[in-house]
């Protein structure tokens, strides 16, 4: 079938898990939570993890355990970098070649994803930007998110199709009857995926965004 709507994670998909980006990120937060709460880095990367594994990002446990504004937070960790971030020019020309609308959906912020389609040159491809604050905060992988994203930009889940790095984040779509794509990287920052990927909500797999793209433009996928 051919896509209305395509459907792009940001971090770690439209980039390589291996860019310096992300973990500027993950330092940031160890360091917001540190000084915070008054812990080591240690044990703040610690409860990162504690929270990011059970609530599905660190800002949803620290809002449900500690109360926190998230605003804050968000502003904090994402001063970083963007600049190290590299354009593909592969990357651009495939998704020039798509016909249908194209959306980044993502856990971070919408100006985190700006500045990251800026570095990137991709800004243009873009109609808009679901982030976490459109999602009232409740991340991916929550299903209640996946409706509001498509019920704000009018989206049929039939006709459209998800790229995510983070297999678990590809089950609620697939529910919800989209196509979905996983982004799979040796170098992701959680490391090797192993049997606990859901590969029955998978319907394809690729190591190479603007390959598969290239690929599959011309190709009625089934």
């Amino acid at each position: 079938m051919t896509f209305s709507d395509w459907v792009f994670d940001l971090d770690n998909t439209l980039y390589p898990a291996s860019s310096s980006l992300f973990p500027q990120i993950h330092a940031r937060m160890g360091l917001f939570i540190a000084e915070r709460f008054g812990v080591t880095v240690e044990e703040a990367h610690r409860m990162q993890r504690q929270y990011y594994t059970h609530y599905g990002t660190t800002l949803r446990g620290l809002m449900e355990v500690h109360e926190m504004a998230p605003d804050e937070f968000l502003a904090y960790v994402h001063d970083i970098d963007h600049g190290v971030l590299e354009p593909s020019p592969r990357l651009d020309a495939a998704l020039g070649k798509i016909e249908g609308r194209k959306w980044v959906f993502t856990n971070g912020s919408a100006r985190h994803a700006e500045k990251v389609l800026e570095s990137l040159r991709l800004s243009h491809h873009f109609q808009g930007i679901f982030d976490i604050k459109a999602a009232d905060y409740l991340p991916k992988p929550a299903i209640e998110t996946y409706r509001k994203m498509l019920e704000q930009y009018a989206i049929d889940p039939h006709k459209s199709v998800m790229f995510e790095d983070l297999p678990q984040n590809l089950v609620a779509a697939a529910e919800l009857g989209m196509t979905t794509v996983w982004v799979r990287q040796e170098s992701h920052p959680d490391g090797p995926f192993g049997k606990d990927v859901p590969m029955g909500s998978i319907d394809h797999v690729t190591d190479d965004l603007a390959g598969w793209l290239e690929s599959n433009l011309e190709t009625r996928l089934e």
